[in-house]
């Protein structure tokens, strides 16, 4: 690729970024930076909802609370999520970003629906896969990816930057993982070298397509894509994770829930493990 030749990830034109402040105490959300840093990368526009949460009076939970003190906490945090959005647009403002925020106060379950369908109308979410009160920050990673139609990135605590040099592709031949892999094709064009890993033993492997298989489809994209093959060690998550670490990662991508959301619930699932600590950005299609 020439100096002259445009970014793989010029075709990304918006990117949208989801944070919700639950609590009075702000929580720093990663998503806004990685979002920030890859518009300006990509040269797109930046959209960040930064929505509160407000309380309503039909949760059971706040029934020791009255009307004047969930008014008063609803304020509270109606006005840090506006802190948060106004703090965005200035950072965006200052690094030339073009950017649109909203902070809209909604109860739960609205705050998350309210995303989910956001969602649709951008190439890629970013969302912060962190420790969320009610594990908030998972379900709305799901609900996003399950009902948007959209890549989701999710970005754990501590990556406040883009960045896209080192890339795994987690391959297990199924429609999930080839769907991310093609979402994903900006990045993996851009990144420096690819990695696609195939967790050895895995049953979907004896019915799916090789990674080996797959290789070629990304060198034709330009992709500098190399293969290998892991034994598990501990399960298939902790061994993506290992990798990851091995292989310094600066992303990692994935198709995300390959089993039911019911059977994902009762027996885990590498998408939930991976959202509870990955050591890489995870970017995830469904």
């Amino acid at each position: 690729m020439s100096k002259s030749s445009p970014s793989p990830l010029a075709v990304i034109r918006d990117v949208f970024v989801g944070t919700t402040i639950e609590t009075e105490r702000e929580q720093r959300s990663s998503a806004i930076g990685y979002g920030l840093t890859l518009a300006k990368a990509a040269g797109a526009h930046l959209t960040v909802q930064s929505a509160s949460w407000c309380l309503s009076g039909d949760e059971a939970w706040l029934g020791t609370f009255d009307d004047d003190g969930m008014a008063l906490i609803d304020r509270r945090l109606d006005d840090l999520a506006r802190a948060v959005a106004d703090r965005a647009a200035g950072e965006a403002a200052q690094a030339g970003v073009v950017c649109t925020t909203e902070a809209p106060s909604l109860p739960y379950p609205d705050v998350v629906g309210r995303l989910a369908f956001q969602a649709r109308l951008f190439d890629l979410t970013v969302l912060d896969a962190g420790l969320g009160t009610y594990d908030l920050d998972r379900e709305t990673i799901q609900k996003t990816l399950f009902e948007s139609g959209r890549p989701v990135i999710a970005v754990p605590p501590e990556h406040d930057a883009f960045t896209g040099r080192r890339i795994i592709v987690a391959w297990d031949g199924s429609a999930q993982a080839a769907r991310a892999a093609n979402d994903a094709l900006p990045f993996l064009r851009a990144a420096h070298v690819v990695e696609i890993v195939s967790v050895a033993g895995t049953e979907a492997l004896h019915t799916s397509v090789p990674g080996a298989e797959f290789a070629p489809h990304l060198a034709r994209y330009g992709v500098n894509v190399t293969v290998v093959d892991v034994p598990v060690v501990g399960d298939v998550a902790e061994t993506l994770r290992n990798q990851a670490k091995m292989f310094h990662a600066d992303m990692m991508v994935l198709g995300a829930y390959g089993h039911s959301r019911l059977r994902e619930f009762f027996f885990g699932g590498v998408t939930r493990s991976l959202l509870r600590g990955s050591p890489a950005p995870l970017f995830l299609a469904h």
